[in-house]
């Protein structure tokens, strides 16, 4: 019949199947590419289509965490550690790492994670893993809740940055009138590689096991001194 449409992939659609194809634009184009726009085209569907499975666009980058903490979940279970109560810090460590190890299959996982406002039920459960995995290990409620907050970000496997330069070279009339005003961090920043960064300006490997160890050697200490 005229003006009838061939049936499309739209009826095959499901919120699975779109966080999915958010996830690959993500990784393929950057976050800035995904819209509900993008989305709908790349499903082969009008955008009205989305709404019946996600909201907005907030709730597509609410399904991302969900689908990354899924895969992050995935590499944890798989980790062959030892047990919390013989060698908790390498449990951790290497807990630590798996979900960083996804994260740098998605590189703008960490600014979605940094933007979500609500708490999410994947990442708290997660974190419940953490805490789980340090009381196993001998640790008083007290000293795991300090541990949380010195681990931060880091026990999902990224590092917030302290700075976060546009991207723009300053002139060298900028740089030197900067170097007046904090001729150490100027310094450091000349002298640090940053060639390596793998989730940011500053979040290289190197740089994230030194913190994320010096933070464990530190809560061993104190654990063994309760």
């Amino acid at each position: 019949m005229a003006g009838k449409r061939a049936p499309g992939p739209q009826g095959g659609l499901s919120r699975e199947r779109v966080l999915r194809s958010a996830v690959a634009i993500a990784d393929e184009r950057g976050l800035a590419a995904l819209t509900m726009r993008s989305l709908a085209e790349t499903l082969g569907v009008e955008a009205m289509s989305l709404y019946h499975h996600v909201a907005n666009k907030e709730a597509v980058l609410d399904g991302l965490v969900e689908v990354v903490m899924a895969e992050i979940e995935a590499a944890v279970g798989g980790l062959v550690a030892p047990e919390p109560e013989d060698d908790w810090k390498t449990a951790m460590r290497m807990r630590v790492l798996a979900a960083r190890e996804v994260l740098v299959g998605h590189p703008w996982a960490p600014r979605v994670f940094e933007t979500r406002t609500g708490t999410s039920l994947p990442v708290a459960r997660y974190f419940d893993g953490v805490l789980g995995l340090m009381r196993r290990g001998g640790f008083s409620y007290e000293l795991g809740h300090r541990a949380l907050h010195a681990l931060g970000s880091r026990a999902l496997g990224f590092s917030q940055e302290l700075f976060e330069p546009d991207g723009v070279e300053a002139p060298e009339e900028a740089v030197a009138a900067m170097a007046e005003q904090v001729p150490h961090l100027v310094a450091m920043i000349a002298d640090a590689s940053h060639g390596g960064a793998l989730l940011g300006w500053c979040d290289y490997q190197a740089e994230f096991e030194f913190g994320l160890d010096l933070i464990l050697d530190g809560l061993e200490r104190l654990r063994s001194e309760a």
